[in-house]
């Protein structure tokens, strides 16, 4: 399977609720998924997002 990442960097001032809360956005409305967070000693998290490459092309799209 192929995938596609998204590197994400989170501010020291966003606590982890809402963090939480905006990657559940992004996983239930574009099909990412978590696949690494790092925490940084002055509170940045590193998070890195994933998701399937489409196989087919898009409907509508002429290649």
């Amino acid at each position: 399977m192929d995938y596609e990442y998204a590197p994400l960097r989170l501010p020291p001032n966003v606590d982890r609720l809402t963090a939480a809360a905006q990657l559940a956005i992004q996983a239930e409305f574009s099909g990412w998924e978590l696949a690494r967070v790092r925490l940084f000693r002055d509170g940045t998290r590193q998070v890195v997002l994933r998701r399937r490459v489409a196989a087919q092309p898009q409907p509508g799209l002429s290649i």
